[in-house]
């Protein structure tokens, strides 16, 4: 139970950082990994239509979407 209870609180601490730091930074200046332009690149490639700034659960579930 007490490496468990540790290990829940380093996690809670680096979801923190992380939540703090994607909060804080324009996401227009945020690289997380070295391969985020080509990780957006690929998903451009794949998804061209899909609206990343307001995610509409039922057109994600449509048979198009699928």
């Amino acid at each position: 139970p007490r490496v468990e209870l540790a290990w829940a609180m380093r996690a809670h601490q680096h979801a923190q950082v992380y939540f703090n730091l994607i909060s804080s930074v324009d996401p227009k200046f945020l690289n997380l990994t070295k391969v985020d332009d080509r990780i957006y690149e690929e998903f451009r490639r794949t998804f061209q239509d899909l609206r990343i700034d307001v995610l509409d659960p039922e057109e994600l579930k449509s048979e198009p979407a699928k």
